[in-house]
């Protein structure tokens, strides 16, 4: 086992990020919605918390969930509990990938554009 003085002091434990967490209080984010930053992230955005402002940086293009626990060396847990947070602090957006007849019906539209 790791002495006390062994362990990197830049680690924080991902419980820690989240609170003790493992779920976001009111959103459940799947892997491959896109986040965005909002207006109010971006000006925010220096004097957020060391995640948080990783975040917001990766967020001026969409970027999915799963690529911000990848980007940030996070579990996707803890991605998904962070994003939330900053969801509920309009720090950013969520766009939801696009499920049932939507999705259909673009389906349609693109096999309908193939054909011509």
């Amino acid at each position: 086992m790791a002495d006390q003085d062994e362990r990197d002091p830049g680690h924080v434990r991902p419980y820690a990020v989240t609170g003790g967490r493992t779920r976001p209080a009111h959103t459940d984010l799947p892997i491959e919605a896109l986040v965005a930053i909002t207006p109010a992230g971006a000006t925010a955005a220096p004097t957020l918390t060391l995640e948080r402002r990783s975040i917001a940086l990766r967020c001026h293009e969409p970027v999915s969930v799963a690529e911000l626990a990848a980007h940030l060396s996070v579990p996707l847990g803890v991605a998904r509990v962070v994003v939330a947070d900053m969801v509920d602090d309009g720090l950013v957006m969520v766009h939801q990938p696009l499920t049932g007849p939507d999705r259909v019906l673009l389906q349609r539209v693109l096999q309908g554009l193939q054909a011509l």
